[in-house]
């Protein structure tokens, strides 16, 4: 059970940090969310990012979604629906190459990044996703620093981002030659 922690972004309660096993689940519970989601919102994408997006790898049991809009602002064409739909906007959320939403409280943990169609950011998670889902080795070397730092820091859900920065960005530099040696490119939106 994840009790609470440290206050999180926007005074919210932190919760702890867990990684869980890979839960066969996830890719159905996003689909289901992709469908409501295209529905209501003229995006570009809408892609599942995160851990959860790759088979077998342990995570943390949150839902990730990369809503891809034309632009962020103004915030009219994707901020209204996604209130609309239960979305909590996080105007504190210090990356500013996003917008990001989080799930009304004791609905299913489910975090919305919005990004700009052909961003950096936005392909730097369709690559890092689909790099991981490619090699499983490193995919396996993940899990194994996610474990780590969530039992260093378990209450500390800044603390864990940020050690997991070194990996990330090796592995996106990983990515990027792999990108070029294949000729990567993102394929169909997930929803």
């Amino acid at each position: 059970m994840n009790e609470p922690a440290a206050p999180g972004l926007g005074g919210a309660p932190a919760r702890r940090i867990e990684i869980v096993e890979y839960d066969p689940r996830w890719p159905g519970e996003f689909a289901s969310l992709g469908a409501v989601l295209r529905g209501s919102l003229g995006a570009v994408r809408i892609d599942h990012i995160g851990s959860t997006s790759v088979p077998g790898l342990p995570a943390k049991p949150v839902i990730d979604v990369q809503i891809s809009v034309a632009t962020l602002t103004p915030d009219d064409s994707f901020r209204p629906a996604l209130e609309a739909l239960g979305f909590r906007y996080r105007p504190d959320n210090p990356d500013l190459s996003k917008r990001y939403f989080r799930e009304a409280p004791g609905r299913r943990r489910t975090h919305i990044h919005v990004r700009r169609a052909g961003s950096l950011d936005e392909q730097l998670a369709l690559v890092f996703r689909d790099y991981l889902r490619t090699h499983p080795a490193t995919a396996d070397e993940y899990a194994r620093v996610k474990r780590e730092l969530a039992v260093a820091h378990r209450d500390d859900a800044h603390a864990y981002t940020e050690g997991k920065s070194p990996f990330i960005w090796g592995t996106l530099r990983e990515a990027a030659s792999w990108a070029q040696e294949t000729g990567w490119q993102p394929g169909p939106s997930d929803a």
